[in-house]
């Protein structure tokens, strides 16, 4: 038979830190800079690529939407002719 086991969770929030205002402002800020140091940044080849992707994709997008615009009014302009 197995035996289950209670562990006790001790949060550190429970615990007054020995820490001032001052110092966890600045731990913040550390970890901060910590993590802005693993950012992979793109390189400008990426950068203009991507950005030419969407501008082209943006372009195909607006392009297609006023064809169906277009086409949409002829055939509601149609029907409505045809009714009168």
């Amino acid at each position: 038979m197995e035996e289950t086991k209670v562990v006790e969770n001790k949060s550190k929030t429970s615990k007054k830190s020995g820490k001032s205002f001052v110092d966890k402002i600045r731990g913040f800020f550390e970890g901060v800079k910590a993590e802005i140091g693993k950012i992979i940044w793109l390189t400008k080849d990426d950068v203009v690529k991507q950005t030419t992707a969407v501008v082209v994709a943006s372009i195909v997008c607006c392009i297609l939407i006023a064809v169906l615009d277009y086409a949409f009014e002829e055939g509601i302009n149609l029907l409505m002719s045809v009714s009168k």
